[in-house]
């Protein structure tokens, strides 16, 4: 007559990140340029497979940017470009923890997992007005001469990795710290991804905004000298690699149930009756 009531509430997180963004493309000579470092803040929801493993869910806001004006390299800085963004990102990540958390009180982790994000990249133009870039077609996108180059599209995936640590305050409290980098599917996070097209039939299809925003070497100032638009086929960019970012950041959960264990199933036995 000894029938176990689990609780399984205690194995539930709800929390929150704080931290910032970084970005990885085609206007950064670095890996990760941290001129631009730029804030990021997320909802999280964790669920404790066991004490070693830990499945997220993850909603997580951040702005990517980045601009040549602020390179080393010379080539960089005569292109002039510049851009920026939101990133809305949902996850679903998985945690492996190295220790038994409620044995140590804390423990390093790695993580693993699968997200879809959106973005929307913009630039300003030189009355500081707020374009946005993908309705320019700046790479002849969607032009009936470069038939191979369709518009892209506004959301696309990641592939969150990182490794962190967090340790328990109380019985109901967690604190973390991690860092997060996100490979993409898309290399126009950045609006800037293979070579410039026609300058004359980028005018006839998208406008003089399109080709000012396209090149803006023609701005450059200072020691710089102004060049031209370049050729149709010059380089503008590399489609080699995707564009990435990242979220680092502190994360702040409150653990659901009762005040014992750690992802431990509680039980209570009925009384015996003699």
């Amino acid at each position: 007559m000894a029938l176990p009531f689990i609780s399984l509430a205690q194995d539930w997180h709800v929390g929150a990140f704080v931290g910032i963004t970084n970005y990885s493309g085609d206007l950064v000579k670095q890996k990760v340029d941290l001129k631009y470092t730029r804030p990021a803040l997320g909802l999280l929801v964790r669920r404790d497979i066991n004490r070693y493993l830990s499945i997220r869910g993850a909603f997580t806001w951040g702005i990517v940017t980045g601009a040549d004006s602020t390179s080393s390299d010379k080539a960089l800085l005569a292109r002039n470009l510049s851009f920026k963004s939101n990133v809305f990102e949902g996850s679903l990540i998985a945690e492996l923890n190295f220790l038994d958390i409620e044995e140590k009180n804390f423990t390093p982790y790695v993580f693993l997992g699968v997200g879809g994000f959106g973005f929307d990249p913009f630039a300003k133009d030189l009355s500081g007005n707020k374009v946005r870039l993908r309705p320019l077609g700046t790479e002849g996108q969607g032009l009936p001469e470069y038939p191979g180059r369709q518009p892209y599209d506004l959301f696309s995936f990641s592939f969150p990795f990182g490794a962190g640590v967090k340790a328990i305050l109380n019985d109901h409290w967690t604190l973390g710290f991690e860092i997060g980098l996100r490979p993409t599917l898309t290399d126009y996070l950045d609006d800037v991804s293979t070579n410039y097209v026609d300058q004359n039939t980028l005018l006839a299809y998208r406008g003089q905004k399109s080709v000012d925003m396209a090149y803006r070497g023609d701005e450059v100032s200072g020691k710089l000298i102004p060049g031209t638009y370049p050729r149709d086929g010059e380089v503008r960019g590399s489609a080699k690699y995707k564009d990435w970012y990242s979220f680092s950041g502190v994360t702040i959960t409150y653990r659901l149930g009762g005040s014992s264990g750690w992802g431990r199933q509680k039980a209570m036995r009925c009384p015996v009756f003699r």
